[in-house]
């Protein structure tokens, strides 16, 4: 127990430090620069720095090889470095589509098409190397062996479900960052509990990055995170799943992001999730709905802040995860 202590939490602490010091100098070159954007559930629309993704990436690298480097040379644990580092490049390119997108502008960004065909590009590094086991279990039909379909079918659509998915709930005051906390924590226990250790070291280095970005993202956001955290975030969620062999659990976790989908699917994906911003500080829904942000705002009365809503969503979204891990435990 005292080598994975030493081997995560060292790597850990050393992430979080870097966000936490790193982040206040970023914050005031973004808006020397100009790369700022109107946070849409305030009523003044106040200009918030973007661009947040960036320092997230660099404090989960910081972390992830610092934890590398202290299993080679101390070897407290063992570490696939092939599979981890496969992983990061896969991460590290969706990333850097993130960060396009970001400077681009989301008007003039990358098309839908291209969020959904990029991230199978960036899932080359996992094909390559025969990340994961080629066989899954299903609740209905049992043990399937897809082979090398496994390989060029579902480790593709995986890893760009996962990027797309998570980017479609998003927008509010640490909305992002408190869901991407909760989701990887999930899949970081179900990694250490069944001793997957390369997964696990992913899952540790983006939840400190992640602390430290929410110290500066929760309300009232000093940063956002852009497509660069929610695409990065994403792809490592789909990462853990593969590498760790939990496939199932990494599905199952995104069951709020599946709903939203079908929300905006509904709305030929052309809704956003931002409420109406009133004076007295509270949101009210769109008429025309086209998120689950909308419906839970119409739930509240429109009263509710916006605070109160990423609570509301966090809170569901922790509780989706809790009974995924008893469902684990009963079935283990």
């Amino acid at each position: 127990m005292i080598n994975y202590i030493i081997n995560y939490f060292v790597p850990f602490l050393l992430g979080l430090i870097l966000v936490i010091l790193t982040m206040p100098s970023f914050v005031k070159r973004m808006h020397a620069q100009g790369f700022t954007g109107k946070d849409m559930n305030k009523f003044s629309k106040p200009l918030v720095a973007e661009l947040g993704g960036v320092i997230v990436f660099l404090g989960f690298s910081f972390a992830l090889f610092s934890a590398i480097f202290i299993s080679t040379y101390f070897k407290f644990i063992t570490i696939d470095l092939a599979i981890v580092l496969a992983g990061f490049c896969t991460i590290a390119i969706i990333a850097f589509i993130g960060f396009i997108d970001d400077i681009i502008g989301w008007k003039k960004g990358i098309r839908q098409w291209q969020h959904a065909l990029f991230p199978i590009v960036a899932a080359i590094p996992l094909i390559a190397i025969q990340a994961g086991q080629t066989t899954m279990t299903f609740p209905i039909f049992g043990t399937i062996d897809f082979g090398i379909f496994y390989a060029l079918i579902i480790i593709p659509i995986g890893i760009t479900g996962a990027t797309n998915a998570f980017n479609m709930l998003a927008g509010f005051n640490g909305l992002e960052a408190g869901q991407g906390i909760i989701l990887t924590l999930t899949l970081t226990i179900i990694a250490f509990l069944t001793g997957e250790t390369s997964a696990m070291i992913l899952g540790v280095a983006m939840i400190c990055a992640l602390i430290g970005f929410l110290i500066f993202n929760k309300y009232p956001a000093k940063i956002f995170g852009g497509d660069s955290l929610t695409l990065m975030v994403g792809a490592n969620l789909a990462v853990m799943s593969i590498i760790g062999n939990m496939e199932t659990i990494g599905v199952m976790i995104f069951a709020l992001f599946f709903i939203e989908f079908l929300i905006k699917a509904k709305h030929k994906f052309q809704s956003e999730c931002f409420g109406i911003a009133k004076k007295d500080g509270s949101l009210a829904h769109n008429p025309k709905g086209g998120s689950l942000t909308h419906i839970i705002l119409k739930l509240g009365k429109d009263k509710l802040t916006e605070k109160q809503l990423v609570g509301a969503i966090i809170g569901i979204q922790g509780l989706i995860c809790l009974i995924i891990i008893g469902i684990y435990f009963l079935v283990r």
